[in-house]
């Protein structure tokens, strides 16, 4: 695993030039211009870090960034099988196991088309991990961490001590739609940076939740934000396009890959399916050591790498929420990992 650390300083336009330099080539996608408009519309109003981003990694890339045919953000993907525990210990530290599958893109295509994966000249498609600090010089600092997305992230801490972890939110039924593409609102990938560039705490993102427009293309997610007071919840979309915020009166709040609010009693899980990546088992685990630290409960669900499973947690992510850090240790190979290693969200 080779992991990226790259901090960009400037305005947000600028910061979004440095991101495409950092990407592959930017491959605009096609969409109806009435959508395009839509999308500006709705980032002007909501999210003008990310329009202002998106309008430098345009100008890197050589595109007009006022076209509304052409989706110019989206630097990169979620795959729609990636299985993660997180846990917040209800005071002032959140942690989350990222597990993924340790092939190659091409082989996670043979896999998903029910093919035994054939020896392939890629890199695994998780082994290049960006952790991104952002400073700009017109909103709140922050380092976030991801797999391939680089204008979105799948976690992150803020300069004011708000935390984001994206997870699944229902594995066993993780399949996107067809037909899917960007439109008006935040993509699964784009909430995360939404949040940690418009919001100070939780209480400011429930209601940025709330107000917001979203859209999944059939893959759900959830995702585990806490504040540096203590504050957490977990928010997830469900069928209906119903919304429901998960909350615990007072203590530690542990997530899996399956919805919480279908399953609010944590006695009364169902068993586990081959699909469901042992969602409820984990759950149960951390729940039974929910006084354990953050570090040693999240050891303790942790995919181990073995010659016959191609899958294991490729990093264990462990937020200091008032310190404004961000700790990971990655895997490495085998059973091998590096050393902890810490990144700062402020000036």
């Amino acid at each position: 695993m080779a992991v990226r650390h790259v901090v960009l300083r400037g305005s947000q336009y600028e910061i979004g030039r440095a991101l495409a330099r950092q990407a592959p080539p930017v491959r605009p996608v096609p969409i109806d211009p009435a959508v395009g408009a839509a999308r500006r519309t709705w980032f002007e109003r909501n999210w003008p870090q990310h329009l202002a981003r998106t309008a430098g990694i345009a100008e890197q890339a050589g595109f007009d960034p006022s076209r509304d045919d052409l989706a110019l953000d989206g630097l990169g993907t979620l795959p729609s099988w990636s299985g993660c525990s997180a846990v917040f210990d209800g005071k002032s530290t959140l942690g989350r196991n990222y597990d993924f599958f340790t092939l190659a893109e091409d082989q996670m295509e043979q896999v998903i088309q029910g093919e035994a994966p054939r020896p392939s000249e890629q890199p695994p498609w998780a082994s290049r991990p960006y952790v991104i600090t952002t400073v700009p010089e017109d909103g709140l600092a922050s380092t976030v961490l991801t797999m391939a997305n680089l204008d979105g992230a799948t976690e992150g801490i803020n300069e004011s001590g708000l935390a984001v972890a994206l997870l699944i939110g229902d594995i066993e039924n993780a399949r996107p739609a067809p037909g899917g593409g960007p439109k008006a609102g935040l993509s699964l990938i784009q909430l995360v940076r939404f949040l940690l560039d418009t919001c100070e705490d939780v209480e400011q993102a429930k209601r940025a939740l709330l107000g917001a427009k979203q859209y999944d293309d059939g893959l759900r997610c959830h995702y585990l934000v806490a504040d540096a007071s203590g504050a957490a919840f977990v928010w997830e979309r469900g069928a209906h396009d119903s919304e429901h915020v998960v909350e615990v009166a007072d203590g530690p709040l542990c997530v899996t890959n399956h919805p919480l609010h279908q399953h609010p009693d944590v006695s009364a899980l169902p068993a586990d399916t081959p699909e469901s990546f042992l969602t409820y088992q984990r759950l149960r685990t951390l729940t039974e050591h929910l006084g354990d630290p953050v570090r040693e409960s999240l050891d303790l669900v942790a995919v181990p790498s073995t010659p016959d499973s191609p899958w294991c947690t490729l990093w264990r992510t462990v937020f200091d929420l008032p310190a404004r850090t961000m700790s990971v240790r990655f895997w490495l190979g085998a059973d091998r990992h590096s050393e902890e290693i810490v990144f700062g969200a402020g000036r």
